[in-house]
C-alpha cells in the first residue's frame, strides 16, 4: 500500500541523511519507525478512547468487589 506523507523540513532531511548514509531507503526506516511504535499508538489512542467513553458515561466499569463477585472468586 503507497502512503504519501508531509514531513517538516527538518524531519526530511534527517530521514535523507540517514537513509544516504546507510544506504537504505527512506521507505525502509519509515515503515521500521511505523511496525515499532504501532502498538504504543494503539494503546494510548484506544485507551484514550475508552476513557473518554467512561467520563462521558457511555462505558459500563465494574470495581473489583463487582469483578470477584461476578468471576465467583470472593471467598
Amino acid at each position: 500500500m503507497a502512503i504519501s506523507i508531509r514531513l517538516p523540513k527538518e524531519t526530511e532531511a534527517r530521514l535523507d541523511f540517514l537513509a544516504k548514509q546507510t544506504g537504505r531507503t527512506k521507505a525502509f526506516y519509515l515503515r521500521s519507525i511505523i511496525e515499532s511504535n504501532l502498538d504504543e499508538l494503539e494503546d494510548y489512542y484506544l485507551a484514550s478512547d475508552v476513557l473518554e467513553r467512561i467520563r462521558a458515561g457511555k462505558e459500563k466499569t465494574y470495581s473489583l468487589e463487582e469483578m470477584e463477585k461476578m468471576l465467583e472468586l470472593d471467598d
